[in-house]
């Protein structure tokens, strides 16, 4: 089994998402390793990373825990974030200290235990993206280290929120299980919120590594 330490190096502290969608100027590898260094830089403690070659490149130029996914659209499945056991075991091998993976209730194309279990034997911890308070208790069952709730809202059996989703936190938290806050965690209020209400640690991404996104914000607030 993997050393859990990783999460307690984790625990209380920032882990900052650097990703890039397609068609975005940051879309390169060197960038995303140098919004890495940045983000290591200014007190992140771990850092959550898409895709192969960006991973390669933060692996890199830093020694902070990673945690690695991949985003694959398929024909056959809702499911994107690291949807098969090959991607997951590449993330593995290439040194995500943490694989995310989608851990929905959505059809998926291979069973999640399967997933779990090969990931472990990759050396990697698991993080289950879930959108409900049940889809993390199935993830727990099948051995997920930990869970997100990064997929809220995102399913269309879950809220559709505007803010963090502070009902999910609280039902996970209640329920004693590990779990680490991110979306829509926009500002350092929302962070050292998140925290008050029993994360483990929390992601950022958009707020601080999309400035597309974030002008976005400040334009059509100009406009209103």
């Amino acid at each position: 089994m993997p050393d859990q330490e990783v999460l307690e190096q984790l625990r209380g502290g920032l882990v900052v998402s650097c990703q890039a969608d397609l068609g975005s100027p940051l879309r390169d590898p060197l960038v995303i390793s140098r919004l890495a260094l940045a983000a290591e830089r200014g007190g992140a403690v771990g850092l959550r990373i898409q895709g192969f070659d960006d991973l390669r490149a933060v692996k890199a130029v830093t020694a902070l825990p990673l945690i690695g996914l991949t985003k694959t659209v398929r024909d056959d499945t809702e499911v994107y974030i690291t949807p098969t056991t090959a991607e997951a075991v590449e993330l593995a091998v290439l040194g995500a200290d943490i694989v995310a993976l989608d851990a929905t209730g959505r059809p998926r194309p291979e069973p999640l235990e399967q997933m779990v279990e090969a990931i472990h034997q990759a050396g990697a911890l698991v993080m289950a993206d879930i959108s409900t308070l049940a889809e993390a208790q199935a993830a727990a069952e099948l051995g997920a280290d930990i869970v997100s709730t990064t997929l809220s809202g995102y399913t269309p059996y879950s809220p559709e929120p505007t803010t963090p989703d502070w009902a999910l936190m609280q039902a996970l938290a209640a329920a004693g299980l590990p779990y680490v806050a991110e979306g829509r965690i926009n500002t350092p209020a929302d962070a050292a919120q998140a925290l008050r209400h029993g994360a483990t640690f929390v992601v950022v991404g958009t707020a601080i590594t999309r400035p597309d996104v974030v002008t976005r914000w400040f334009a059509e607030a100009l406009r209103a």
